[in-house]
């Protein structure tokens, strides 16, 4: 970074020609200025040789600016006489001003070195921090940053390696921390000037370690907004909760650099189950198995947390007793920091990240696993809000079904059987009567038997008798042949399913019939009903006008909320002149 210094023989060549050249110009300027006054010509030149090449040659031409001046330009000329008082008091005050401005354009010089140093190093400082803040991966920026390092410096060459690594004979190895913690290594040749190292010691290696310090924490606060940007989508996604459970732990580990993390309920018998960890070396090994109850005592961080909620710090486990703190010590586990999960300002679990005795807990790690236990919360709160949703919206359907299958016994069992009484009872009245009357009776017990039909065929709307006798099957079949739209069915090998399923498939089919019958134009229906140890997968499809949107019809909407219901899903597509399909997929 300093700059170098003239070499003491050129300075005083240049010094010694300033004098000669300073002594000519003043020959001619005699004869108009008085000798007393010529010697400041000379100072000036002493000024120039010491601002452009140091104390020392500044100095030297000082005195020789002082022999020349009394030698050509003091009378008597061309002789060293210094025998008048004045001639000495005037050579002594020319002499003490030269030197005197020697030492002035030292100094200026000096200051003007500083200065070029300190913008120098500014520059250098703005390069390195564009060059390792600006990068989208700190590593990447490393060799670039050491070139313009070695550039600034000029030196052969200068290494930034992001890890420790040791001196040796052919390399200088300055240690780049961060805090207490090191985060890389400078390697530099060996041999460097004195001044050098120092300047590097007191500024640059400084400078480089805030900009890594701060580099390294941009890049960790951008690993932890995608972090949480993805575990926040899945939240918004609505994924399962032990999928979202798994992601957290795994992100808040790998953020935090922790040996171990996990996840843990609180129950309302003093003890928690594990439903989630992570660890640092793949889980090859397991500290605690998924679903495993442990007392609440026996974990003294998550005991910290159930009293207070609010995150608490363990950094020893030697004292304590239970089969949890002995497998933590197996594992060199010997600090904890443990966050509340809170789901509607209730206390309901807690988030634990484990560490070894020699990596140190990250600061302020109790304010960063604050915002992974937060997107828990929610994604807990959504699961159950689902869970609650979906509950109310089987109970709605399973009451009424029930309630269609209660009018239909009542039909079949009260009015339907009083009806066919009543016909039966005519019927005889009929056998009685006059001719002119018997007539009369007949139509009416016509007229009696085609309302018993269509009460049986209401009742049947209703709830089919055919599907709670006779299964899922004949009941499919039943459907096919009253349909208006030919309908070809493939039901084989279905077997028996539970009930609520074979509803379900029953008023699916029925729906989507009834649908393609009013709008779809259709000139058949082609259904195909399979069973695996996974799923039962009902394909309906037409050949039909297509366009059909659940958005503009409560039929698909009502089949969606019963597929729904049930933990299933359908999946429809209508393009406009291709007919209309349903995929429907019913879990086992």
């Amino acid at each position: 970074m300093l700059r170098k210094t003239p070499s003491l023989k050129v300075g005083v060549l240049a010094g010694a020609a300033c004098v000669a050249v300073v002594t000519m110009l003043l020959f001619p300027l005699r004869q108009f200025v008085p000798s007393n006054s010529l010697g400041v010509v000379y100072l000036l030149g002493v000024l120039l040789i010491s601002t452009a090449f140091g104390l020392r040659p500044g100095l030297a031409t000082a005195v020789a600016s002082a022999v020349a001046y009394e030698y050509f330009h003091m009378p008597p000329f061309y002789r060293w006489t210094l025998t008048g008082d004045g001639e000495m008091v005037t050579i002594l005050v020319f002499l003490a001003t030269a030197l005197l401005a020697g030492f002035v354009g030292d100094l200026a010089r000096s200051r003007a070195v500083e200065a070029e140093e300190q913008r120098r190093t500014a520059d250098l400082a703005a390069d390195l921090a564009h060059l390792l803040l600006q990068a989208g991966d700190l590593r990447t920026a490393l060799p670039a940053a050491a070139q313009r390092l070695a550039q600034a410096l000029e030196l052969p060459y200068a290494v930034i390696r992001p890890e420790v690594v040791a001196a040796d004979e052919y390399h200088v190895a300055l240690p780049l921390r961060d805090g207490a913690t090191q985060v890389a290594t400078l390697l530099i040749p060996t041999g460097l000037p004195e001044s050098t190292l120092m300047r590097l010691h007191e500024q640059v290696v400084t400078s480089l370690q805030a900009l890594l310090g701060a580099a390294c924490d941009r890049e960790a606060v951008a690993e932890e907004q995608a972090a949480l940007r993805r575990i926040a989508t899945l939240v918004a996604s609505g994924a399962d909760p032990t999928e979202v459970f798994n992601a957290v732990t795994r992100e808040l580990g790998r953020i935090m650099g922790t040996r171990y993390t996990d996840m843990n309920r609180f129950e309302s018998d003093g003890t928690l189950t594990m439903l989630s960890h992570w660890d640092d070396h793949g889980g090859r090994d397991h500290f605690v198995p998924l679903g495993s109850r442990w007392p609440i005592q026996d974990m003294p961080v998550a005991k910290l947390v159930w009293q207070t909620g609010k995150p608490a710090r363990r950094t020893t486990f030697d004292d304590g007793a239970g089969e949890f703190l002995k497998r933590a010590r197996e594992w060199a586990l010997r600090s904890a920091v443990g966050s509340p999960i809170m789901v509607e300002n209730q206390l309901w679990g807690v988030m634990i990240a484990f560490s070894r005795a020699e990596d140190p807990q990250p600061e302020a790690i109790e304010e960063r696993m604050m915002k992974f236990t937060e997107l828990l919360g929610t994604a807990i709160a959504n699961a159950q809000s689902r869970a609650e949703l979906t509950a109310s919206r089987a109970r709605i359907i399973a009451a009424a079904d029930e309630s269609r299958r209660r009018i239909e016994r009542d039909l079949h069992d009260g009015a339907q059987q009083r009806l066919v009484t009543l016909g039966l009872e005519l019927r005889a009245a009929e056998a009685m009567a006059p001719p002119d009357l018997r007539a009369r009776l007949s139509h009416l017990v016509e007229g009696l038997a085609g309302a018993v039909e269509d009460l049986q065929e209401l009742s049947r709307g209703l709830h089919p008798a055919m599907l709670s006798k006779g299964g899922l099957c004949p009941a499919l079949k039943m459907l096919a042949r009253r349909s208006s739209v030919p309908v070809k069915l493939n039901v084989n090998n279905v077997g028996s399913q539970p009930e609520r399923v074979e509803a379900a498939v029953y008023y699916i089919v029925s729906e989507a019939l009834t649908n393609t019958a009013k709008h779809a134009q259709a000139s058949v229906v082609h259904i195909d009903l399979t069973v695996d140890d996974m799923a039962v997968r009902l394909c309906i499809r037409d050949d039909g006008i297509g366009g059909a949107d659940p958005r503009n019809g409560s039929g698909l909407i009502g089949l969606k909320d019963r597929v729904a219901v049930i933990g299933g899903e359908m999946e429809i597509t209508s393009p406009v002149g291709s007919g209309t399909s349903l995929l429907i997929t019913i879990p086992c």
